[in-house]
């Protein structure tokens, strides 16, 4: 979703730097600027830099909330049946950009919620400081991860509610930029 959403900003004139985890997937305007990262915090790191000097961030990327408080350089080999890995949350980077957000800036979030969707997602909106949340549903067929297509709902900071039929990504990606370009009319 995220690469399609870059793909349409460039192709309307955007100057577009996409930080990207590991994908398979290329983008097809290749005015695109992308940042590959292969952990949470590279992600943390490449995205607060490159919101600094941006005049919106759309935040895609399903990161994970939390990462092995310990990693191995080596194989860890089998020693008992079971096994305790600890966990430490990972950083927040859609807070941290709510937080230091300008009020020239806009910032769109994503939620992937499987109950209580637009309560949840109306929570998260405010509390991480955007103009306006995309809700997936997996509720929906068709829609979410490992799909083509997917079906939104677009969530304002003004209260309005938009909700989009099932359709391609990329069309889905030309909804989400159609709304973020209705900011500066």
């Amino acid at each position: 979703m995220g690469i399609d959403i870059a793909d349409e900003l460039a192709n309307r004139g955007a100057d577009v730097t996409l930080v990207c985890g590991p994908s398979g997937i290329l983008n097809k305007n290749g005015k695109v600027k992308r940042i590959n990262v292969t952990s949470s915090d590279e992600m943390f790191i490449a995205t607060t830099e490159a919101f600094k000097t941006a005049d919106a961030a759309i935040l895609a990327a399903a990161v994970a909330d939390y990462k092995p408080k310990e990693v191995s350089n080596i194989k860890i080999k089998k020693k008992t049946d079971d096994m305790k890995i600890d966990l430490v949350k990972t950083q927040d980077i859609l807070a941290a950009l709510g937080k230091v957000k300008n009020n020239k800036q806009v910032l769109v979030g994503f939620a992937l919620e499987t109950n209580n969707e637009l309560e949840n997602a109306k929570e998260k909106l405010i509390r991480k400081n955007l103009d306006f949340i995309v809700l997936n549903s997996l509720q929906h067929p068709g829609a979410g991860f490992k799909h083509a297509t997917n079906q939104i709902t677009i969530l304002h900071k003004d209260n309005k509610v938009q909700d989009f039929e099932l359709k391609s990504k990329v069309e889905v990606a030309k909804d989400i930029v159609n709304t973020l370009a209705e900011k500066w009319r």
